[in-house]
């Protein structure tokens, strides 16, 4: 991996003519440049980036002081909805995992594969919660994603393609919903709009003027919303 002074970064090359940094949520910098950049021409780049890119790293880290590894035992919480569940073990029930009564059920002998079934529920509640907000958003931009998506998105919250579809990470679905329809609304404003430009941040804020709060909350919050 290339490293310029003490940053490290992932550097990956595109057809596009302009460069950007980015601090993903694992902390890690990514670097975009145009095909024909040069080993020096980047440095150039990132030197004068310097600054920018310590203060996000060091925002980054202040958001990631929350960052919770969670345990499968009892008393354990677990995120859904922006509700936090106590996890209870038990010896028998007749589905590996179950929420009700205000608490997470983890069948005992399905404890080796906690992760796995925990990942499995988030996801198929995302794929049933996540496309009523989807329809209700795409109305209010005017715009039809072709396909919905539940994935692993690594350090990404949400994702769309060129051809027109959105991709949401199973953890969206941890979220509470004001949260989850900002994560919803951004990806489908990428549909008109696909950088981050003041256009992109006028289009959402026609939509939902208090985005911001909302953005600010992920941010500080989202590393809690994790397995």
């Amino acid at each position: 991996m290339p490293r310029y002074k003490d940053i490290e970064y992932d550097l990956k090359r595109s057809r596009r003519k302009t460069s950007s940094i980015y601090i993903e949520r694992d902390g890690s910098v990514s670097v975009l440049v145009p095909e024909q950049s040069t080993e020096e021409e980047i440095e150039t780049m990132l030197e004068q980036k310097l600054y920018q890119i310590y203060s996000h790293l060091a925002q980054w880290e202040d958001a990631n002081a929350k960052r919770v590894y969670r345990e499968f035992v009892n008393g354990e919480g677990f995120y859904y909805l922006g509700r936090n569940y106590k996890l209870e073990i038990v010896a028998e029930q007749d589905v590996p995992l179950k929420l009700k009564n205000g608490c997470f059920y983890l069948r005992k002998k399905d404890l080796p594969k906690a992760k796995e079934i925990f990942i499995e529920f988030y996801k198929e509640k995302a794929k049933k919660r996540l496309p009523e907000r989807v329809e209700h958003y795409r109305k209010m931009l005017d715009v039809n994603p072709k396909k919905i998506k539940i994935m692993e998105l690594q350090n990404r919250w949400g994702s769309w393609t060129p051809k027109g579809n959105v991709n949401f990470h199973w953890k969206t679905i941890m979220a509470p919903l004001t949260i989850i329809d900002y994560i919803v609304a951004h990806e489908l404003t990428h549909l008109i709009h696909p950088n981050h430009s003041d256009a992109f941040w006028n289009e959402l804020d026609k939509i939902m003027p208090d985005y911001h709060k909302r953005k600010a909350w992920l941010k500080i919050n989202g590393a809690g919303m994790d397995l």
